[in-house]
């Protein structure tokens, strides 16, 4: 399969890697002027999930960059994995220049799903979501994979032929799928759980701070199980996960969740990546907050617990 990979992000590049030692062609879409400046090898300092107890991957991986892109390309698979904040710019580039491939949306969300994309053909979409993170210093990525990537429907998005090639994609290239049958509160719900524990990084000082004080972490929880009635408000439909955030003592949750944090493990490294590589700052990481915030008040739902947190993400 030709698999083009828009931009050359940190997601875009774990994946691209992965995909490309799975035996497809891959390469990455980046603004004019942005080859030269990028250079064309990655140097990979990484752990794959894939891989028992997410073996570390050191490796120069030489890389194909790509500043044009018309509508008569020839590439199979469109992974697009930017930030939410930039959704709607790369879905206006891309919407025109879309050709016949599936275009995988790889990441976060919080607005609503079918207006996200409703500039791309409903029949070519496939939902997805990464296991993965980490960050950039120079040509430098220090970051990991996990085994696991989560895939669903969102509504109008494909559900036949191009969504099983890209299911058995990840599957041949070893990653285990998890299928969410309602995908569109899948993702607000992880959006919101990313939210809760950014804005309880930010407020403690950090990353490292966090997972180091059981309170805050539970701190994280209260505000999670703050968040969920706003799902609710919104249309979404929470399942038993979010059941079990607002009925279990939060206290007893934020031990369990510390303990994840706290553990020397795959998930805590690439949470350590992410913020060593400067991207736990009030801009990047308070961008969650800042969002949920304002949907709650602009449908008028009262969330006192994240507005009293406000002075730490605001910008």
């Amino acid at each position: 399969m030709k698999i083009l990979m828009f931009g050359r992000g940190t997601i875009a590049t774990l994946y691209g890697w992965a995909l490309e030692k799975a035996g497809h062609e891959v390469e990455f879409y980046v603004r004019p002027g942005r080859a030269a400046t990028l250079g064309s090898l990655v140097d990979l300092q990484i752990r794959d999930g894939r891989a028992r107890r997410g073996a570390a991957v050191v490796q120069h991986w030489p890389i194909t960059l790509r500043e044009e892109l018309t509508a008569r390309h020839d590439y199979d698979l469109i992974v697009l994995s930017v930030n939410h904040d930039q959704l709607d710019n790369a879905i206006g580039f891309l919407s025109p220049r879309v050709g016949d491939a599936t275009v995988l949306m790889f990441g976060n969300v919080w607005a609503e799903p079918s207006a996200v994309v409703s500039r791309l053909p409903g029949d070519q979409v496939v939902w997805a979501f990464p296991g993965g993170g980490g960050g950039f210093t120079g040509s430098t990525l220090r970051g990991g994979v996990l085994k696991n990537i989560f895939m669903g429907f969102c509504e109008g998005s494909n559900r036949t032929e191009r969504y099983q090639t890209v299911r058995a994609l990840f599957k041949d290239a070893g990653f285990s799928v998890s299928e969410q049958p309602d995908f569109r509160t899948w993702l607000w719900i992880h959006f919101i759980m990313d939210a809760g524990l950014l804005t309880q990084g930010l407020a403690v000082g950090g990353q490292a701070r966090l997972v180091a004080s059981r309170e805050a972490v539970k701190q994280s929880v209260l505000l999670v199980r703050e968040m969920i009635p706003l799902v609710q408000a919104r249309g979404g439909t929470p399942g038993r996960g979010a059941a079990l955030i607002s009925r279990v003592p939060a206290e007893l949750l934020g031990f369990l969740l510390h303990r994840l944090l706290a553990g020397k493990n795959l998930y805590s490294f690439i949470m350590e990546e992410v913020e060593r590589t400067g991207h736990m700052t009030r801009e990047s990481a308070g961008l969650y907050a800042r969002d949920v915030l304002a949907e709650a008040r602009r449908i008028g739902f009262p969330m006192p617990r994240l507005a009293s947190l406000e002075t730490v993400f605001a910008l």
